[in-house]
């Protein structure tokens, strides 16, 4: 290697490049690697890379937080969620959310995922103290209850997503707070808070009108009336409707879903044992060049004639789940490549049709060409024998699912649901 020239040789870096032009520099590197490594050439090149950092994701304490603050003063987004399975107790506490609330002024994302140490006293800070607030997300922050979570509503108005899944002690009195004060709400994540009732999502829409998530799971007091509140008033802006085991929900809903919201893209109705053939054939035709995922599970009345309709028409449609809908036979796949199903299956979960043998295996098999994952558990007339047997060669790129409990899920379909 040649030694560098001697006298005047070429200027230093730090000595040419403004910090400006640093931080073109890099705004250029992807990969948060990158842009790490960056910040290891000196300290000049440190206190920019800091100062242009917009996502933290830390572990708690007030010392470290302040000490995160005045280093990253331009990050945006917090994530100081805990492992449901490895959380350390307590972990995030109050006195961490007083620190954030007066040191993050401009945070506009923070996540607490699962840190069962904060409760009301706390969480009210945050809405004296983080006006910009846009995404929060306690879900199975399980001492929160509407007092804390109304101060958030009433402080942070450009909120518009709130995730208080498995917050239990949430109650229709948030939900009207969300609609006086959180007029752009578009993301609400609530599944498991079972005091919500039709009163309270009938409230949110009326101050609300641009949902477009909506996960309320296991609200077993939700029933047709607040849901085509929601329909009526959220209308095209409406993408996804979650409403797992909301055992009140019916046919009226789904009618509703079909006349006002043509772009619905998500729709869980897994436990929903009232809706029928009519209402889901009505949503076929509605949301036809719109719908990409459904979960039908446990939906008991539903037959052939909605999945045949569903294929039929849902060009988009990528995932269905039918699991333990008893009444599907082969009937539903028969046929499907000389009468056009216009779907492009990647996902198809038929999980305990009792009624479904190697026939309707193989319809589906010449059907859609595009499968990624075939969930047969617990069809008795369907094994991995009889499918050898009957002579079924499934896709290479296809995960086929023969056995195992019901209750474990596969992350390559969940993600579609």
């Amino acid at each position: 290697m040649s030694a560098p020239p001697s006298g005047g040789g070429g200027a230093l870096i730090n000595e040419v490049l403004t910090d400006d032009e640093l931080r073109a520099v890099l705004s250029r590197l992807g990969p948060e690697a990158e842009r790490d490594a960056f910040g290891l050439v000196c300290r000049r090149w440190l206190r920019i890379q800091s100062s242009e950092r917009r996502r933290l994701r830390a572990r708690a304490g007030p010392d470290m937080l302040r000490r995160l603050a005045a280093r990253f003063p331009g990050a945006l987004e917090l994530d100081l969620s805990q492992s449901p399975s490895r959380s350390f107790y307590p972990g995030v506490i109050d006195d961490d959310l007083d620190v954030i609330a007066s040191s993050f002024r401009n945070l506009r994302v923070l996540a607490l995922q699962n840190c069962k140490g904060i409760s009301d006293v706390g969480i009210a800070k945050l809405g004296d103290g983080l006006p910009f607030l846009q995404s929060v997300d306690v879900s199975r922050c399980i001492k929160l209850s509407d007092k804390g979570l109304k101060a958030v509503a009433l402080g942070c108005q450009k909120l518009r997503q709130l995730h208080i899944t498995g917050c239990r002690l949430i109650t229709d009195n948030l939900l009207l707070s969300l609609s006086k004060s959180c007029l752009q709400l578009e993301n609400l994540g609530a599944a498991g808070c079972n005091s919500i009732t039709d009163t309270g999502i009938s409230a949110l829409a009326d101050g609300c009108h641009h949902i477009k998530f909506l996960d309320i799971s296991k609200c077993n007091k939700v029933g047709d009336p607040g849901v085509c509140k929601i329909a009526e008033v959220s209308s095209s802006h409406l993408v996804s409707i979650k409403l797992l085991d909301c055992s009140k929900v019916g046919d009226k809903s789904i009618y509703s879903l079909a006349k006002c919201c043509s772009n619905l893209e998500t729709l869980v109705i897994g436990g929903c044992r009232n809706i029928s053939d009519a209402s889901m054939q009505a949503l076929a035709l509605a949301c036809s060049s719109s719908l990409r995922s459904l979960r039908m599970d446990w939906c008991l009345k539903i037959t052939d004639t909605s999945l045949r309709s569903l294929l039929s028409n849902c060009e988009l449609l990528v995932a269905i789940d039918v699991g333990c809908c008893d009444q599907i036979t082969d009937v539903a796949f028969q046929d499907g490549e000389g009468n056009g199903f216009r779907s492009e299956l990647k996902v198809l979960k038929i999980s305990s049709c009792v009624r479904l043998t190697v026939a309707g295996v193989s319809s589906v098999i010449k059907s859609f060409k595009a499968l990624e994952y075939l969930d047969i558990r617990s069809c008795p007339q369907v094994t991995r024998d009889s499918c050898e047997q009957a002579g079924i060669q499934f896709p290479s790129a296809c995960k086929v699912n023969f056995y195992g409990s019901l209750l474990e899920s596969d992350p390559s379909a969940e993600r579609f649901f």
